[in-house]
């Protein structure tokens, strides 16, 4: 398998992609789980199987050299065949065509940690729908210590290896594209509630938690392009004029927040946040005032109740 795909392809891979594929995989996971055991004899039954893959096909538009990924749709797999329900499949995008007929079957998508050979046999027979299509694979392991995305975007290139042309898969680099309902929807799913029910004082920490840690990776991603472009202005390093390129565009836009209309919205912005803030604070004030007052009255009301003499002030 080759390092990096040649192929010069933009490839922007959407949240939902990568929320559908996971999706998949924990219910199929979960059914396998309360699944009843397997009781044939064999002492392989016994032993614990290996994490289920989930296979489907992932459709978007191709604007030139810009591919970009929508969304996806589930497929049914034949372990017994290494093969994909062809029916299905074109039941399937028959379908999903009528309600996106914008969209096309770009490629498909599988979990796994790794490409394996009988991959590509999956990849060629989607050839006749895509003549170039995209196989996204999701490992669905967890790895704390890995900040990446794990998500791999793989395409094909024919390689001669030992005098046979091969079809290979290539890593292909990609980026994260949102549009407003996927960052409305993302940012909804971060603030939902947890289950076991946390306080509100626990959703803030984790709020503001999950903000620091985006800062600090930021300051760190700033720190590492300094860094190299320090190296570059002194000769250790090489210049390449496409990076270059990319951190004179992002400069341009810093000028841009330190106008008079960027003032005055921001300005607008933070009164208003500091106006919703006091807002809460009075809310929660009365409230509390008002719980004590229910409290001082069903205290007073109980002790006239009992005869007693002693005033409340």
């Amino acid at each position: 398998m080759a390092s990096s795909s040649s192929s010069g392809l933009t490839f922007k891979l959407h949240p939902l992609v990568i929320v559908n594929i996971s999706d998949h995989y924990t219910r199929v996971k979960s059914q396998e789980h309360f699944a009843p055991p397997k009781t044939n004899g064999d002492a392989s039954s016994s032993l614990p199987s290996s994490p289920p893959r989930v296979f489907g096909c992932v459709i978007g538009v191709q604007r030139g050299r810009t591919v970009e990924i929508f969304n996806s749709f589930e497929l049914l797999y034949d372990p017994s065949t290494d093969s994909l329900d062809r029916p299905f499949l074109e039941k399937k995008q028959e379908l999903y065509k009528k309600v996106f007929p914008n969209f096309y079957i770009l490629g498909w998508y599988s979990t796994g940690s790794d490409a394996q050979e009988s991959d590509m046999s999956i990849h060629k027979a989607l050839m006749d729908i895509n003549e170039s299509p995209v196989y996204v694979l999701l490992n669905p392991s967890i790895n704390p210590a890995q900040k990446d995305l794990p998500v791999t975007i793989y395409e094909s290139e024919l390689h001669v290896i030992d005098g046979i042309p091969q079809l290979i898969f290539v890593r292909a680099n990609y980026t994260i594209e949102t549009v407003e309902a996927e960052r409305i929807s993302v940012d909804h799913v971060a603030h939902l509630k947890p289950s076991d029910g946390g306080s509100a004082a626990t959703q803030l920490a984790a709020h503001l938690t999950g903000i620091h840690s985006a800062i600090k990776m930021l300051n760190s991603r700033v720190r590492v392009l300094h860094h190299y472009l320090l190296a570059m202005q002194k000769g250790d390093i090489p210049c390449e004029n496409s990076l270059l390129r990319q951190v004179s565009s992002l400069l341009r836009r810093l000028p841009a927040i330190e106008s008079a209309k960027f003032q005055d919205d921001f300005l607008m912005e933070y009164n208003d946040t500091l106006l919703i803030t006091y807002l809460a604070m009075f809310t929660n004030c009365a409230s509390t005032m008002n719980e004590l007052v229910d409290k001082f009255n069903t205290a007073y009301d109980r002790h006239s109740r009992r005869g007693g003499r002693t005033a409340f002030i």
